[in-house]
């Protein structure tokens, strides 16, 4: 899993600022301010975490055993990026409104991967 999180955090750093670049210069005469907006909340999102996801994998690197929330963690932070950040993209390049209601699933997996590492914590010794 270490070297699977890490490929993956740093695939999606990479793409939030290779996005981030391509919103600040290819889309801002292309889309509105609101459009803009949104795509930005996405690659912040992304950013903090593909980092989070970066701190799992180094977290499990130290680990002897690979704890199952925090593998749980890892997971739930790319199944977020995917679905919060991916559907904010979707949103803003295409304006298809109902893409809004997909947004908050990838808010919960975050908010599970966050509890997971919140849970590896507590467990840890």
């Amino acid at each position: 899993m270490v070297r699977i999180f890490q490929l993956i955090a740093s695939i999606l750093g990479g793409l939030a600022v290779a996005g981030g670049a391509f919103a600040s210069h290819a889309l801002r005469n292309q889309l509105s301010d609101r459009a803009l907006e949104i795509f930005e909340t996405g690659i912040k999102y992304q950013m903090y975490h593909a980092l989070a996801l970066l701190l799992v994998a180094l977290l499990l690197k130290s680990q002897e055993n690979q704890p199952f929330s925090m593998v749980v963690a890892g997971w739930a932070f790319i199944l977020g990026i995917i679905i919060f950040s991916g559907s904010l993209y979707i949103l803003s390049l295409t304006g298809i409104k109902w893409l809004g209601a997909i947004t908050p699933l990838g808010g919960v997996a975050f908010l599970i991967g966050w509890t997971s590492l919140a849970i590896a914590a507590g467990n840890s010794q």
